[in-house]
């Protein structure tokens, strides 16, 4: 390593470093899953000794939650974009979810939905981030009701129905299968349309239609 390397590194503020060192663990998390975030493994992909990151975080399950959380709320924010009409913001959370995209995020989900049962910290965390999942999802159909975009329905009770499909398709997540069944891969649109009482085929028609 050289001097100018390290001084690079010495002159990074306590906030920047810190960062640094959630955003490698969240990395690892949605890449390998939870168990994987040792601070040992953290350090290797900074390139910065174990201690370096000791410092930081004393015990490697500190990290680990925060970098859950980290990585919980960095993929809230590609579900939920803030533009479009209520129809184009839903088909977008669906067209996120059926594309592939969330594949990490539901491997990550479904590990942290494990481990839990062994640490009441992460059930604990978990729980608060499934709250603000269904917050922003029952916010977007209430203005979609308001707007009369949605039927008017309960809007708390659309949201947990589109959420357990959206688990359901995602407790496959790890499995070798090819698996493409219309019935499948489509459930949590199908299970969206219902529930809003929208016409069948209305979010496919509404992805990548720019508001």
């Amino acid at each position: 390593m050289t001097s100018s390397a390290v001084s690079s590194r010495s002159r990074k503020r306590p906030e920047e470093r810190r960062a640094e060192i959630l955003a490698a663990a969240a990395d690892i998390a949605l890449e390998e899953g939870l168990e994987r975030i040792t601070l040992r493994a953290v350090a290797d992909r900074l390139g910065v000794r174990p201690g370096l990151i000791t410092h930081y975080f004393p015990a490697a399950d500190e990290l680990v939650l925060e970098a859950f959380e980290r990585a919980a709320v960095g993929e809230r924010s590609r579900f939920f974009p803030t533009l479009g009409t209520p129809v184009q913001r839903l088909a977008h959370f669906i067209e996120h979810v059926e594309s592939g995209a969330s594949l990490a995020l539901a491997r990550l989900w479904l590990n942290a939905r494990h481990l839990s049962r062994f640490s009441p910290a992460l059930d604990t965390l978990l729980q608060e981030q499934d709250a603000l999942d269904q917050a922003q999802l029952i916010a977007l159909i209430e203005y979609g009701i308001a707007h009369g975009d949605f039927a008017d329905v309960d809007a708390e009770t659309a949201s947990i129905r589109i959420f357990i499909a959206v688990d359901g398709g995602g407790s496959y997540v790890n499995t070798a299968a090819v698996i493409d069944h219309p019935a499948h891969v489509h459930f949590s649109r199908d299970v969206a349309e219902w529930t809003l009482g929208l016409a069948p085929g209305t979010l496919e028609n509404a992805q990548g239609v720019k508001g």
